[in-house]
């Protein structure tokens, strides 16, 4: 019986398939690559942005049409629950009952349907979960939830409350990852930073980078995402220490305007974001800041907006992602805010800020040419070039071949981009 699963959304979808797979094949169903000779679709779903939900109800339907077994996985799942059954699913698991994936299917073999919603997050031993897409990198779930409840954002809805796995059962698994020749690996969390506060037991996001750059075969760590005000400069001093730890800090700020902050129930205000952002700076002189921004939030006025442009101007993001904002069914913006912002200004603030940040991106990239910086080997693009990122997250592309994918190698930047760099490989590291 062969099963594939198609992932969308974000990284922490990306981790929670791999969960999937294993509990799959310990009873005995072969994964494959190929939808075509699948006997069962699991779609792992995102219903962050409206786009995104409407790219996995367009796939319900295609995978129909092949007479496919369909079943829902990752927020989509806690969002509509049920009500999928009457898109054509077979079966549904939420976000947190993972572990019973192997069962749904089993009932669905019976034509049984059957939703699961159990919290089994503590059930999941992740030290026999070896297995990963990436054969150098691996994504490590830290903390599940969040409990921001932003006005815009569903996400607390569908992944439920902030919950941190213990410490020791990280690291075990980092350290078991380790020995199977994973170099980097990317801690994740929905707010990364909230890691270990309702623990208890002393545990937090810094200590927790502390004790995994002491694995020897750990060669990068990197975090996602950072929420301002759990923001601990522990976490910076960590980066400053050490020689493991990425230099980028993705820190979403959402925008530049007080008003529109408080409306989105961004427990901060811009000034408590620079001061923050100038206290990182001071203690990691060369830390890589990004950072989200929306835009056209209900209300949002000219000088809103200008706020937000000043922002950028101000910062100097290495990178940002932008959006344009669209209610999302269920959060408190779509109850409670008139969606007020004509879509032709969203549009046009929107390729402003693109613009903007393009020039910034080429201006700090300008500071790369002719150095020479360490890169893990990561993929091979579509053009036949190799890329990789330097320990500032800065992408970069070179001449490589298949045998160098996880390598760390030395190279020297030659040509700038407003978005990857590209260069020539000096030596093998």
């Amino acid at each position: 019986m062969k099963i594939y699963i198609k992932t969308y959304g974000c990284q922490m979808n990306e981790n929670d398939s791999e969960v999937a797979k294993y509990y799959l094949e310990i009873e005995g169903y072969e994964i494959t690559d190929d939808e075509e000779s699948a006997d069962i679709v699991i779609l792992n779903t995102c219903v962050v942005r409206k786009k995104a939900e409407e790219k996995f109800y367009s796939a319900i339907g295609e995978f129909k049409k092949k007479n496919k077994k369909i079943g829902i996985m990752g927020c989509g799942a806690d969002k509509e629950k049920e009500n999928l059954f009457k898109r054509g699913v077979d079966f549904i698991v939420g976000t947190r009952a993972i572990p019973r994936i192997s069962e749904a299917v089993e009932y669905s073999l019976k034509n049984k349907k059957v939703a699961f919603f159990d919290d089994l997050l503590d059930e999941i031993d992740y030290k026999k979960i070896i297995k990963r897409n990436s054969k150098h990198h691996a994504w490590i779930t830290i903390i599940y939830g969040c409990n921001r409840f932003c006005t815009y954002c569903i996400v607390p809805y569908t992944r439920g409350r902030e919950k941190s796995r213990k410490m020791e059962d990280i690291l075990s698994e980092a350290s078991n990852l380790a020995k199977t020749g994973i170099k980097e690996i990317t801690y994740l969390g929905q707010n990364v930073d909230a890691y270990g506060k309702d623990l208890n037991d002393g545990s937090s996001l810094a200590k927790l980078l502390h004790k995994t750059a002491e694995i020897p075969q750990i060669e990068r760590i990197w975090f996602l995402t950072s929420y301002p005000t759990d923001f601990s400069l522990d976490i910076a001093k960590e980066i400053s220490k050490s020689n493991k730890i990425g230099k980028n800090i993705h820190l979403p700020v959402q925008h530049g305007s007080n008003k529109i902050l408080k409306k989105m129930n961004r427990r901060y205000t811009i000034e408590e974001y620079k001061e923050l952002i100038k206290n990182i700076r001071e203690i990691v002189p060369d830390a890589s800041i990004t950072s989200d921004i929306i835009v056209g939030f209900p209300d949002e006025s000219e000088e809103d907006f200008l706020n937000t442009v000043k922002l950028v101007k101000e910062i100097k993001f290495e990178r940002l992602n932008l959006a344009i904002y669209s209610p999302r069914e269920g959060t408190i913006a779509w109850k409670f805010f008139q969606d007020n912002v004509p879509r032709i200004i969203k549009t046009r603030r929107m390729a402003y800020l693109l613009n903007l940040q393009k020039e910034i991106n080429r201006a700090l990239n300008e500071k790369y040419l002719e150095r020479e910086v360490e890169v893990i080997v990561e993929s091979e693009g579509k053009n036949g070039i190799f890329y990789g990122r330097d320990i500032r997250n800065k992408i970069i592309g070179f001449n490589a071949s298949a045998e160098m994918i996880g390598k760390k190698v030395l190279v020297k930047i030659k040509k700038i981009t407003a978005g990857p760099l590209y260069g020539d490989i000096v030596k093998l590291l």
